[in-house]
Formats: structure tokens, sequence, C-alpha cells
């Protein structure tokens, strides 16, 4: 069986943040994830998953300046400080919310710096990072983006995530598979699950175009939930759509996953 996990940083906003793992334990979710969890201190965020009986399944490291545009910095030469106390406090509520697992947003590519520079700063961080959670016995995600949300962003490929996480050379990196963003990339879904599954830590879901719940696209998730049972995946897969109407209008896919 599929284990879902809602993303509460797409679902449910209709509600506070705080509310919103109420709404997901009732609407059948055991597990949630959010983008970051840095405005609220561990005990309230541990509250929360205790009362509802929720585990947490995923959250990103700090990612810069979320409102002025930044989307990560570890492609960014000169803040390797900044990237390293990220790592920190991520960690601290990593091992605070009882998650095994930290996405790392690489970020848009800084225009005035040069292609080697920018690359050599990633596989940088990236080490220091996966050596920072393999000491705690947690795993390092990188998610490949899609251009066309995020332009200029560094990684947008499956290929490239692969080749990355085999220089970074940690056997705790893994990608975290955004079945959204990688059906706008490259399509083959199927395929890179099947062949690149090992190498990947976390599965996303929201349908194209869009980025909606599952059925109100082009994406076949019938199929591909069936092709991930089969497999070996035991991982939860995070559901980070944007609802077309509330979220609770729109949940009744799950119940006919589930």
């Amino acid at each position: 069986m599929l284990r879902f996990s809602a993303n509460l940083s797409m679902l449910f906003l209709e509600y506070d943040f705080l509310d919103r793992f109420e709404y997901a334990a009732k609407c059948g979710f055991r597990a949630v994830e959010f983008m970051f969890p840095y405005d609220y201190a561990p005990e309230v965020l541990q509250e929360k998953l205790a009362r509802w009986e929720l585990k947490h399944t995923l959250h990103n490291l700090p990612a810069g300046d979320w409102a002025s545009g930044e989307r990560g910095i570890a492609c960014i030469p000169g803040r390797e400080a900044e990237f390293r106390n990220g790592v920190a406090q991520a960690i601290e509520y990593a091992n605070a919310l009882g998650n095994k697992k930290i996405n790392c947003l690489i970020g848009k590519v800084p225009q005035d710096a040069s292609p080697e520079a920018v690359h050599q700063t990633v596989v940088n961080n990236l080490r220091y990072a996966a050596g920072e959670l393999e000491k705690q016995g947690l795993m390092l995600l990188i998610e490949p983006i899609n251009h066309f949300d995020i332009p200029g962003f560094f990684l947008t490929g499956t290929a490239q995530g692969l080749a990355l996480i085999s220089e970074v050379g940690y056997g705790n990196v893994r990608l975290q598979y955004d079945i959204y963003h990688m059906q706008r990339m490259e399509g083959e879904l199927t395929q890179t699950l099947i062949n690149q599954l090992p190498k990947i830590g976390h599965i996303q879901i929201a349908d194209n175009p869009g980025r909606g719940e599952p059925g109100t696209g082009e994406i076949n998730f019938d199929y591909l939930f069936n092709v991930i049972k089969a497999s070996d995946y035991d991982g939860w897969v995070g559901c980070e759509y944007k609802p077309v109407s509330t979220t609770e209008n729109g949940i009744s896919w799950l119940t006919h996953v589930q």
C-alpha cells in the first residue's frame, strides 16, 4: 500500500498553518511534510504531530530570502557560512521532529559567477551537508526543478542530479523525484522510476498542467501508482500540489488509491 504525506505548505491553505495538521489527519493522512519549519519552535510542531498522531517526513534546508525570490543558496559562492548554519538548523529540527530526510533546494544560478565556481560551490556545499547529515543518520535529498516555474534554477533534470550525487560521493544522498517537475522537463516518468528507484529517496506528486491534484491533468497516476506499488520503494509519497478548489473538495483521488 502506498503511503501519502500531506505537504502543509501547499495543502489546506484555507487554514492557518498550525491548524493544517488537524485537517490533514481528518482527511486520512498519517504523515505530513512542509517546506520550512523554522518559523515555529520545534516543541510547537512536536505537539501538533503528537496530538494528531502524524509522522513528519520531510523539510527543506533554509533557502535564503524566499520573499525576495531566492530558492536556495547552495549554488551561490560567498554564502557558504550561511549554508552551513542552515544545515545545523535543519538537523536540529529533523532530530526534534523525528524526520530522517532533508531536502536541499540548490537555488538559482547567480549571473555574476562563473559556471565553474557555481558548480564547485554546489559540490562543496553538498559534501558538507551530506557529511553532517550522515553523522546523524539522516538522508540528504536534492530536487530537480523545472525551469518554467523557476527560471535559472541550477538543477533541472534527473541525469544532472544523478551525476551530481555521484560527484558528491556520499552514500546518504538521493534524488527527491517530483513527478510534476519531471513531467514538465523530460517525461519518461515510468522508466525513470523503474530504472532509478535506488537513487530516489522521496517522491512527490502533482498533475500537469497547473500542478493540481492527481486526476486534473495529463498524467496517468493510476498507472504510476501501480508502478510504485510494484517496486521496492518503501518511502512516503508527498502530495505537493495546488488544489483546484479546496483541499477537502479535491481529496477523493486519495480514497480511490487506498
